[in-house]
């Protein structure tokens, strides 16, 4: 089980440092509906995060093992496919990210997201993890190497549990904050957003460029051996 965490952690971190989410929990924290919004934002956040984790290593999962100890020539494929589609957003997001001198154009829903309650802050917390392009492949990446590791019932439990609380921490950790002390907190959120918005795009870039070889190196050395 140790093993497979080890594999976990660099996209757990991933998703944890994913722009869009941490922009997103800091817009709801400086709304109206403060405590309304954020908690609805984590909430579906973490469901987001479970729900494709979850459903993608039950689906791995049904696939033998290659023999004794090995992983499936599935979930090497799976490493392959999502490597290569994290090389192709990392392209994606480099061309996007602003010039020297532009401004970046932040998300359209931040304009109104002082009218939100908690239900339409919980499907932008499902939006960010399930819907969002980037996040998404890390997730299902996390699910292929849950469910290619044959663990136990209580094994399986565990490491998504521990993945699922680092991945989710730059959310939780500034609700939980921010509640607490919010007027505070209110400047660094405001000053972390504003660089998270203009940065977002070369970060991602960075980000999926790194997890993409890395997933990429994983699979065709286990397919070679």
């Amino acid at each position: 089980m140790g093993a497979v965490i080890g594999e976990l952690l660099p996209l757990a971190v991933g998703v944890a440092i994913s722009p869009l989410p941490i922009i997103a929990v800091n817009s709801t924290l400086l709304s109206r509906n403060a405590a309304k919004t954020s908690t609805g934002l984590l909430t579906g956040w973490v469901a987001g995060i479970v729900g494709v984790v979850v459903v993608v290593a039950l689906l791995v999962g049904q696939a033998p093992d290659t023999s004794a100890g090995e992983p499936s020539t599935v979930s090497s494929v799976l490493k392959l496919v999502f490597g290569l589609l994290m090389l192709v957003l990392a392209a994606q997001q480099w061309r996007e990210r602003p010039k020297p001198g532009q401004t970046a154009v932040m998300p359209k829903w931040m304009s109104s997201i002082d009218s939100f309650g908690f239900g339409k802050a919980l499907g932008l917390g499902l939006a960010v993890s399930a819907a969002n392009p980037a996040n998404l492949v890390l997730l299902l990446s996390a699910g292929t190497t849950i469910g290619a590791a044959h663990l136990s019932s209580g094994g399986d439990v565990m490491v998504v549990v521990v993945f699922t609380l680092i991945a989710a921490s730059t959310v939780t950790l500034p609700v939980i904050g921010c509640l607490a002390a919010r007027d505070r907190m209110a400047q660094p959120l405001e000053s972390l957003r504003g660089w998270l918005g203009q940065n977002s795009a070369t970060l991602m870039a960075v980000l999926l460029l790194v997890i993409g070889v890395v997933l990429l190196g994983e699979g065709i050395g286990e397919l070679s051996s």
